[in-house]
């Protein structure tokens, strides 16, 4: 319990109590101090941080007004610093004989049960006080329970009290903010949409509750609403950033790319540049097919954060897609000295390997995946296609042979084998393999296809697939 120090005081009165007082302790001749005075010296001392002469000023106060519940309270405050909790609680006792409707009684007694892990007692205190206390004091207690109830982990009941204390005071800003919050941890979003639209009924211009309106929607996945709701926002404050920061999450989520970037840009006009918000709007330009664009924004991102993998990754793929496997492979080298062990990452700079025909560095790559990763379909795929494609036919028919054990029989592989034993002039073989893969996944034929096209000039292998096509079973 601290309260501001009066700094609009008169600083030569507030010279002249502590002169006195020093009087007092040394024996001098001093003024009279009264108990007032002595409230003010603790609270100057406590303010300094001071506590070992808080602690004195305070038992010298009550040394002369040891009815003070005033002091009782301050002292209290001060044993709680130094973790004498026991002794707060019995002074607080003592101090509420004197005078019950002191608000600092509850949230001292509060600290001291928290302190001792009495959490019920704090919470049934916090309870019996709300009955006692009206207007700004009530609001406090209730966000004294609320601090309680979140320490303890029992979140809804933190989400309960924000609403009490909205029901109060429909406009109190620190409960706006804080309810928003709890209402994407706790997922009572419905109710949210509801108390806020019973604000917004009655207080329109209420900036924070449209924006907390907005925040539920989103949470729903209510993506157009919670942006016209983010636009009202706007209307009465063109200056609210989260506004535009989820407005653009929202068109982002509605793959309204264009818009979403706009939103985004405001969000860099407004306040200090972000990764996030750069890497968000590189994706949305990486999605309308503009690498160029999504590599700038994705290289402002990384300028901000240069341990990010994530990004340096991303700015890989721009240049993968254009073809540029040097560049791609710059970029890979940062990210995979930042995370060695990501699958994806090692995918991508195998595949940039094999683009550049550099085999061997390719299976490398591939094979880490498939080693560490023994069940993912992708690096199977991978190592087999580079095994094929640089013509290493038996190493990829054994390697098949491995994928289907460890991917429970994928269809893939069957194709693939398929392809392994026609390129090792297996041509019997390769057609049961063929015929066995669209019994299973005729629809898996374009990776067959994708690997192998030679195939189609083999007049029995268009027999088995045109009679896969009159069965319809694509």
């Amino acid at each position: 319990m601290r309260e501001p120090f009066y700094h609009d005081e008169d600083r030569d009165s507030l010279r002249e109590l502590l002169q006195q007082y020093q009087n007092l302790k040394t024996g001098r001749s001093h003024s009279f101090l009264e108990e007032e005075a002595f409230e003010k010296i603790v609270d100057y001392y406590d303010e300094k941080d001071d506590l070992n002469e808080a602690f004195k000023a305070v038992e010298t106060g009550l040394e002369l007004y040891p009815y003070s519940s005033h002091l009782m309270i301050k002292k209290a405050d001060l044993l709680i610093a130094r973790r004498k909790y026991a002794q707060s609680l019995e002074l607080l006792e003592k101090a509420e004989l004197f005078d019950s409707t002191d608000i600092n009684l509850y949230i001292l007694k509060t600290d001291a049960y928290l302190a001792l892990d009495q959490q019920p007692k704090a919470v049934e205190l916090l309870e019996t006080a709300l009955h006692l206390f009206e207007g700004e004091e009530r609001i406090d207690l209730l966000f004294e329970l609320a601090d309680v109830y979140d320490d303890y982990e029992e979140f809804d009941k933190v989400f309960d009290c924000l609403q009490l204390i909205l029901e109060d005071d429909p406009n109190n800003e620190e409960a706006l903010y804080k309810i928003c919050f709890w209402t994407d941890f706790t997922g009572r979003n419905e109710e949210s949409i509801k108390i806020h639209q019973k604000i917004i009924d009655n207080y329109p211009y209420n900036e924070i509750a449209w924006f907390n309106l907005a925040a539920a929607f989103q949470g729903l996945k209510l993506y157009e609403k919670a942006i016209d709701a983010y636009q009202y926002a706007l209307v009465i404050d063109e200056k609210f950033e989260y506004a535009y920061r989820n407005m653009g999450d929202a068109y982002l989520r509605l793959h309204k790319y264009k818009e979403a970037i706009e939103a985004l840009e405001k969000v860099l006009e407004l306040a200090r540049p972000e990764d996030v918000i750069y890497e968000a709007i590189g994706h949305c330009y990486h999605k309308m097919g503009h690498t160029a664009q999504a590599r700038f924004n994705y290289k402002k991102a990384v300028h901000l954060n240069t341990e990010d993998s994530k990004l340096h990754f991303k700015i890989a793929t721009t240049y993968m897609q254009e073809g540029q496997w040097n560049n791609a492979i710059k970029h890979l080298e940062n990210a995979l000295r930042i995370q060695r062990n990501m699958a994806e990452y090692n995918l991508a700079m195998g595949e940039c390997k094999l683009h550049l025909q550099h085999y061997k560095e390719a299976l490398f790559y591939f094979g880490y995946v498939v080693k560490h990763k023994p069940k993912k379909i992708a690096g199977w795929e991978a190592l087999i296609r580079c095994l094929y494609i640089a013509g290493y036919y038996e190493e990829a028919a054994g390697q098949c042979l491995l994928a289907l054990k460890a991917t429970d029989q994928k269809s893939l592989f069957i194709f693939y084998q398929a392809a392994c034993s026609f390129a090792l002039s297996r041509g019997k073989e390769g057609l049961l393999y063929l015929e066995s893969a669209m019994e299973q996944a005729p629809r898996q034929l374009k990776k067959l296809m994708d690997l192998a096209p030679s195939l189609l000039q083999n007049g029995k292998v268009i027999d088995i697939i045109a009679r896969y096509k009159k069965g319809k079973r694509f």
